[in-house]
């Protein structure tokens, strides 16, 4: 009988999520999209590395390679150091950068997971497997993958689907974007509520379709290409309007959810205190589901705002997980046997690499 292959050899992963690092540490480390092919690239260049994927959501920040260094730890040193020069981290943030270094056995686990979403803030959520096969193929289309990551990732998807399959982990609100929608529904009545989603993007989608699914009253959508404005407000019967315009409907609206890549603030104290004033401080909903964030966190000090960033959001996340946690048991299980299958496993005493925290 064949001995099985070790899939894990020279296998690391460094990351972060919303467990470990509070937003405003996690938006000075994300990686823009139109960036990530080139980060990609440095990461394989790093000495000793041969493979690479960078995974950057708004909730996570993982850094995942192949070496041939002399052990895991190494390789882990080295991508600290990578996020560290790549984000010219001042030493009170690299202090507050907590990662988890992860190899062999334990980073294809939690890989697996993250995959299947049960690493996500919201328990089963759905938009991580997506996201995690762009991040996979705009490493493979810059030919920074080969056999050790092209298997691994490739397994994953395997398993993700198995799990999504097999289990009820995907009943309830699934995404940050349906989470989102739950706040601005415990708050108004969508069907006489007013909304404005700030970004045409994939989470501003999910957005939508919740809303669309809730009979929300009307809704805006505003975004740099304009376009895509159009193109997601027609998908839902709404409105789209200019970016440089959407100041002006904002006395409009009840609720606006923003999410875009701008890299900096969008909305800012002065624009919402004007607004507040000719609302006449009727109360105004801002939820924050980007990375790095939209809104000035000191708007939320303004008379009548009520500001939610995408951590706050992990509270009402909470609320919807108890049904879905009982499936966990079933979806560790089949982590377990295909992690068997595919040989990433160690024999009983060998020993495992645990969850490092620097």
């Amino acid at each position: 009988m064949p001995e099985p292959t070790d899939n894990s050899s020279g296998l690391v992963c460094v990351g972060l999520n919303y467990k470990t690092t509070p937003v405003e540490v996690r938006e000075r480390l994300a990686f823009p999209e139109a960036q990530v092919p080139l980060a990609v690239e440095q990461v394989r260049g790093l000495p000793g590395f041969e493979e690479s994927v960078v995974l950057s959501t708004c909730n996570r920040v993982e850094l995942y390679a192949a070496h041939s260094l002399p052990s895991g730890h190494h390789g882990h040193a080295a991508l600290r150091d990578y996020l560290i020069a790549r984000f010219e981290l001042q030493p009170e943030h690299a202090e507050a950068m907590v990662l988890y270094n992860l190899d062999a056995d334990e980073a294809a686990r939690h890989l697996f997971r993250v995959v299947s979403g049960l690493d996500s803030m919201v328990l089963g959520e759905t938009e991580i497997f997506g996201q995690v096969k762009s991040a996979y193929k705009t490493a493979l289309a810059t030919g920074s993958t080969a056999r050790t990551l092209n298997k691994l990732f490739q397994q994953a998807f395997t398993v993700g689907k198995k799990v999504r399959n097999d289990t009820m982990i995907q009943r309830g609100s699934t995404s940050v974007g349906s989470v989102a929608v739950d706040l601005a529904e415990k708050v108004h009545d969508l069907k006489e509520c007013r909304v404005m989603l700030v970004g045409a993007g994939e989470m501003s989608r999910t957005c939508a379709q919740s809303l669309l699914s809730r009979g929300a009253k009307s809704v805006i959508v505003s975004n740099r290409s304009y376009e895509k404005a159009v193109e997601l407000a027609a998908e839902m019967k709404g409105t789209a309007i200019k970016f440089d315009e959407w100041e002006h409907a904002l006395h409009e609206v009840d609720v606006i959810i923003s999410s875009t890549s701008a890299p900096h603030f969008v909305i800012k104290p002065e624009q919402i205190e004007q607004v507040m004033r000719r609302r006449r401080w009727e109360p105004l909903l801002l939820i924050d589901i980007a990375v790095p964030r939209d809104v000035d966190p000191s708007v939320n000090d303004i008379e009548g705002v009520y500001l939610y960033d995408i951590d706050a959001l992990q509270n009402i996340a909470d609320d919807g997980r108890r049904e879905r946690e009982r499936q966990l048991a079933a979806c560790e299980r089949i982590i377990e046997e295909q992690l068997e299958k595919f040989g990433y496993l160690k024999p009983p005493g060998a020993s495992q690499a645990g969850l490092l925290v620097s």
